[in-house]
């Protein structure tokens, strides 16, 4: 244990300048309040495997500067008690006041929860589930961990470490990251095809359904101009009306996406989803664009008939 920890430290000098060494115990937790706890009492099949395996714990007697307390206060250093995150107290059904008992290799701490942590996983750091006082956790069985970032022209650091440090566990996400970021760019490559080719469908039922009345706006531009509308004014009403058209369908569109992306994030992967107003803007003005585009492919000849010539065919 002590060359693990010395390993990591000596990682830590090696590639980054803010690579704190962070103990790390395993426990499960087995009562809340002085009852057991169990799968059996949650429906919620997250929350079921949640308690059926270990948490990793960690102690510290400060609060961490990049995770924000939302609830309840830092617990004092000699107390009994813990800070949680707030995504698995509420996936628990926990909340502040509430007493925990973690069993940890055979014994037994317990602690009250007094504080809640809003904790960005997406950070690359270090963090757990629950922070204890070092008082609880200092001299239970426990291993050290870090996170930092290597260069690549570092790359040859971890295998020094790991020949010099045997114990040592080094995992290297880039290789993660690469394979999600290949299966991201194909899962978007398909979604811009099929935007695309919904875009390109749009157009065309819209300019079918502008061919399909061509003749009765050609009547009624002939009639407008005849009653003394200019080619201007009809014009602009006509670009008007393509504008409106394609920004209500852009709305709608929008909304339609946001929507199912919040069903997605909510019920299929278990995230937080933030709709941003963009998504609103470029619906409305790209509904227009396009819109105006088929407007004019489909109308582009209704006003180059001559007044006379439509009443009289009229």
């Amino acid at each position: 244990m002590v060359s693990f920890a010395w390993g990591t430290i000596c990682m830590a000098i090696l590639v980054a300048d803010d690579a704190p060494i962070h103990p790390m115990i395993r426990g499960r937790l087995v009562e809340r309040n002085g009852k057991p706890i169990g799968p059996q009492g949650y429906a919620d099949e997250r929350a079921q495997r949640l308690v059926e395996r270990e948490f990793n714990l960690s102690y510290t007697d400060t609060a961490p500067t990049y995770n924000r307390i939302v609830a309840g206060k830092w617990f004092a250093p000699g107390a009994d008690e813990l800070s949680m995150e707030e995504g698995i107290a509420q996936t628990l059904h926990l909340g502040l006041g509430d007493t925990l008992t973690f069993d940890i290799a055979g014994s037994q701490v317990s602690a009250k929860i007094t504080s809640l942590r809003k904790v960005s996983w997406d950070s690359m750091r270090a963090n757990f589930f629950v922070l204890m006082p070092r008082r609880l956790l200092e001299n239970q069985p426990k291993s050290f961990m870090t996170a930092f970032h290597l260069q690549s022209a570092q790359a040859a650091v971890t295998a020094d470490l790991l020949r010099d440090f045997p114990n040592l566990t080094i995992v290297d996400t880039s290789a993660i990251f690469r394979q999600i970021q290949t299966v991201l760019d194909q899962v978007i490559a398909a979604v811009e095809f099929l935007f695309g080719f919904t875009l390109v469908a749009g157009v065309l039922v819209l300019y079918a359904a502008l061919a399909s009345s061509h003749d009765e706006r050609v009547r009624e531009a002939g009639l407008l101009r005849a009653l003394g509308a200019s080619r201007e004014q009809l014009s602009r009403a006509q670009t008007a009306e393509m504008i409106c058209l394609g920004a209500l369908a852009g709305l709608l569109a929008a909304g339609g996406a946001a929507a199912i992306g919040w069903a997605l994030a909510r019920f299929a992967f278990d995230f937080e989803y933030a709709v941003t107003p963009w998504v609103f803007v470029n619906g409305i003005v790209g509904g227009a664009i396009c819109a105006l585009i088929g407007g004019w492919v489909g109308l582009r000849n209704v006003l180059k008939t001559p007044p006379l010539t439509t009443l009289r065919e009229a």
